[in-house]
């Protein structure tokens, strides 16, 4: 069989990296995953998620037919009855009525032609995405202050930066890739300055030669300091803000009346005067300086503004369209970029341009030649969905994503679409939290199916392309979305063929009348408007603009100092810092930060098909102080009831000094199939950003306590078991197992009894059953092996007392346990002798802690270079080092 390399790009983080698959047997979906070494997002680096793709492609839970309430039909069947539906819905309530919600996980195509068929035929701007929880604020800043969506910076910016301010960023683990890139700068140049500025310390604060633990919510107070600091002592380049900026005395003066010296913010951020006086020297008095923001900054109710403020830093340093310096926003999703280039936002229409300007609604409709072009914004996410509560929209249809998870009140989002009229549902995997609530289920191609293009954060086009056929009936975004566009009476608009069809139309699109005649607009591929199959298949990475006279692409913008305002000045944005809208009170004490960890992805759909991916964080977390872990009489690795306004979640406690006093961080991923009380959606404050329309997932008031579990237990099973009915209980796909973490309040009468049924055992001669039963300290543990092999295992406890699982993971590999492993198994230790390797560390080679551990003292390791020499850890993506480096700290402290 001749194996194929094939060129394409991951599926996750916004950093774009390129990838070679080298498909092994197309028919069984076996594929090697290897970095592109010649693709210039990543040059051939990969990180623990993209590394474990190949365990992804499987057709596990893929959802692969059409459906109708449940019943498998045919393509023809459930495209006419939603265009029908649509059809009708809107005949009777007008196009407002409908919406879609799709995902920065499409591709530029599909969601062109999603955008499309919404704004320019239907008629209403209800389509929005969730690339609205997270980068939302990032362009509000960026039109606000350039005139366009349009990121000025790129990575060789961070490789010739002399500072880099990481703001909101935990970068290590969300785009760890690019993170590896800095911490290379700054081991080939020790004079590179790295800040970190965040409430907790996490994996990125590795490399920081300054941390500041800011007080939640409070960055913009900090920028406008900054701003207040580089006017009073002459550090402004008053040039650059003479002939290319605008309305600097009103943003100064606003700064002023909110950050009139370096006391007054080191009060207002809660910071030692002397490091905010180190970040404004450094800033100050180093030329090229580069600002990254993520989440952190972006989802807050003051969002746009703390973008702006730091943009405003920025311009009055003239610290931008050079080598090394720019306010850099770090995208979330692979084709968030994408999607904002299309229009794929409620406030938007495609190729940059604006729902509220009658030239640019005249322009599209001219060039899409309809009538029927959206005049006014669509709701926003929240909004969205807050309107199908009550009832005013009839239909939506969801595309690639999970929002009964992944937004805040996520509780009220899945009560809205139970009770809405017609849920429609594109999706590649079968069973989601949101796909069962769908009257209409279409199957979409995933990843490894998939044929288009995607734009990273730093304006990368790079194409996806498919490893594999579509599996069973499955059909891409674009060709689903365009059948419902003909079926609703719009078929020579979406008489697409080919992915190249709607690309060279995007293209096109983004060069009409985009010239000198008009007001130029950022975006401009129109390079592309000819493209043929050929060079599509053959497209290189390239960064927008790509025109006639910038055939290659452009790698940096605003060299020239023209912005793409009315005027061409950058213009200041006047920021006055905002408390969160929901402060911690009384009854809610806590400030809850939500974010994610290093190898799991939104809400695990993909990523946890992976085995090697489940083990670093196999449970939900929630992180606290020690000092707020005494006060609230919380233990390590127990489990606590999490409260705020809008709903509850059951989390393991992890007891950290990383964690700031008086605030609690809990990881995004968990859904009901994974955790049935996992979703931390559902304690998250519905705010929004007024401007962006963002949500504030980083600052929402709860509070935490101890959930006293009349009793737990861990069932690891090498078949998948059907568990339901129970108060907490987490199910973790492990390599040849599935483990399920359980606890509840009701006694089991007969636990010996209960065990037996979960495991379906019975009184067959030819399995081994091993058992140990002490009913006055409540424990009872029961092994069951079959010709040698261990078949599951029940470890039950009142007293929440449960073997560590590593080990007995490790038996599941065996065809036959030795006797030492029998005589062992029920204390949940591994012999004398043997090792107990603990949480996983390095993904990449499946190295656990204690592994490491044991290295260290045995071999007297000092060096993290050392730990990669004896176990290879460390040595793969990277993304583990920083956890090695204090592993090795903890040894020489102890």
């Amino acid at each position: 069989m001749t194996k194929a390399t094939i060129k394409t790009t991951c599926p996750y983080c916004g950093v774009g990296c390129g990838i070679e698959a080298e498909v092994i047997d197309a028919d069984k979906h076996i594929v090697n995953i290897q970095g592109d070494p010649k693709h210039p997002s990543n040059y051939g680096k990969l990180c623990s998620k993209d590394a474990a793709l190949g365990d992804t492609v499987t057709l596990e839970n893929r959802l692969l037919y059409p459906e109708i309430h449940g019943q498998q039909t045919d393509w023809n069947t459930a495209l006419n009855h939603v265009a029908n539906s649509f059809n009708a819905i809107i005949a009777e309530y007008g196009p407002d009525a409908v919406a879609f919600y799709v995902s920065g996980q499409l591709l530029t195509e599909d969601y062109y032609v999603a955008n499309k068929l919404m704004k320019g035929f239907i008629g209403s701007a209800n389509i929005d995405t969730n690339s609205r929880l997270c980068m939302s604020s990032a362009v509000v800043g960026y039109k606000r202050a350039f005139g366009a969506d349009a990121v000025p910076c790129n990575y060789e910016d961070l490789e010739q930066a002399e500072l880099i301010i990481l703001v909101g960023s935990n970068a290590a683990w969300c785009h760890p890739v690019t993170f590896q890139r800095i911490r290379k700068a700054k081991e080939t140049n020790p004079a590179l300055r790295v800040v970190i500025i965040d409430p907790r310390i996490t994996a990125s604060s590795d490399i920081a030669d300054l941390h500041l633990s800011i007080k939640p919510g409070m960055d913009a107070l900090l920028f406008n300091g900054l701003l207040v600091y580089l006017d009073a002592h002459n550090y402004l380049d008053r040039a650059f803000i003479k002939f290319h900026t605008g309305a600097f005395s009103d943003a100064l003066a606003a700064a002023q009346s909110s950050a009139a010296d370096i006391a007054a913010v080191a009060a207002g951020c809660c910071l030692p005067a002397e490091d905010v006086q180190q970040l404004f020297d450094w800033f100050t008095k180093l030329d090229k300086v580069v600002t990254v923001y993520s989440q952190g900054i972006n989802q807050s109710s003051s969002g746009s503004d703390k973008c702006n403020a730091i943009i405003n830093s920025h311009l009055a340093t003239g610290k931008i369209g050079k080598p090394g310096m720019g306010p850099f926003s770090f995208t979330g999703q692979p084709n968030a970029m994408g999607g904002r280039e299309v229009g794929g936002l409620a406030n938007m229409l495609a190729a940059h341009m604006d729902l509220g300007n009658p030239e640019h609604v005249d322009r599209l409709s001219r060039f899409w030649n309809s009538n029927q072009i959206a005049v006014r914004q669509g709701l926003k996410a929240v909004e969205l969905f807050d309107a199908i509560a009550v009832g005013q929209i009839k239909a939506v249809w969801i595309m690639a994503t999970n929002p009964v998870v992944s937004m805040p009140n996520a509780n009220k989002v899945k009560q809205a679409l139970q009770q809405c009229q017609l849920v429609v549902v594109s999706d590649c995997i079968a069973n989601t939290d949101t796909v069962q609530l769908a009257h209409v289920k279409f199957p979409a191609t995933g990843w490894s199916e998939k044929d288009g293009t995607v734009t990273n954060l730093e304006r990368r086009i790079s194409r996806q392309r498919a490893l594999f056929e579509s599996s069973g009936q499955s059909k891409p975004d674009w060709w689903i979305i365009s059948q419902v566009g003909q079926r609703m009476g719009f078929s020579k608009a979406f008489n697409y063929q080919a992915a190249v069809d709607i690309f060279r139309e995007h293209a096109a699109l983004s060069g009409f009348e985009n010239n000198s005649k008009f007001q130029l607009r950022a975006f401009d591929i129109s390079a592309f408007a000819d493209i043929n199959q050929a060079q599509y298949d053959a497209l290189s990475p390239v960064q927008w603009p790509v025109t006639k006279s910038q055939p290659f692409g452009t790698p940096r913008l605003f060299h020239n100092a023209h912005f793409y305002t009315i005027n061409g000045k950058a213009q200041f944005i006047a920021t006055t810092p905002r408390s969160p809208e929901n402060a911690p009170n009384f009854e809610y004490p806590f400030t809850l930060n939500t974010g994610r960890v290093r190898d799991q992805w939104h809400t695990m759909t993909r990523t946890a098909l992976s085995t090697k991916l489940n083990t670093h964080y196999p449970e939900p977390v929630v992180e606290v102080h020690p000092d707020d872990a005494l006060r609230h009489n919380l233990s390590q690795d127990a489990l606590a009831k999490i409260e705020s306004r809008w709903g509850k979640m059951w989390a393991r406690v992890d007891i950290t000094t990383s964690q700031q006093a008086g605030s609690l961080f809990v990881p995004i991923h968990w859904s009901e199939q994974f955790s049935n009380q996992g979703r931390v959606g559902v304690l998250v404050n519905p705010v929004i950003d007024p401007l962006s329309g963002q949500p504030e997932f980083k600052q929402t008031p709860v509070r935490i306590n101890p959930w006293p579990a009349h009793w737990q237990a861990m069932v690891i099973s090498r078949r998948p078991l059907s568990i339901l009915g129970y108060e907490y209980q987490v199910k973790i796909k492990g390599e040849n197992y599935w483990r399920y973490q359980l606890a509840g309040r009701a006694v089991i009468v007969d636990v010996q009894n209960w065990s037996r049924e979960f495991l379906s055992i019975t009184n067959d001669i030819s399995v081994d059953l091993l058992e140990y039963q002490d009913l006055s300290a409540g424990c009872y543990r029961v092994a069951q092996i079959v010709d040698q092999q261990l078949q599951s295992t029940v470890f039950f406890a009142r007293n929440g007392q449960l073997p560590k699982s590593n080990w007995l993971c490790t038996l599941f590999d065996k065809t036959e346990l030795s006797g030492k492993e029998r005589f062992a198994l029920l204390s949940g230790l591994p012999p004398q002798g043997d090792e107990q390797t603990g949480r996983t560390i390095c993904s990449c080679f499946s190295i656990g802690e204690q592994t490491i551990l044991q290295a260290i003292k045995s071999d007297c390791l000092v060096s993290v270079s050392a730990i990669g020499e004896r176990l290879g850890a460390g040595t793969g993506c990277g993304s583990c080092l920083p956890e090695l480096k204090q592993l090795l700290k903890n040894v020489s402290t102890f």
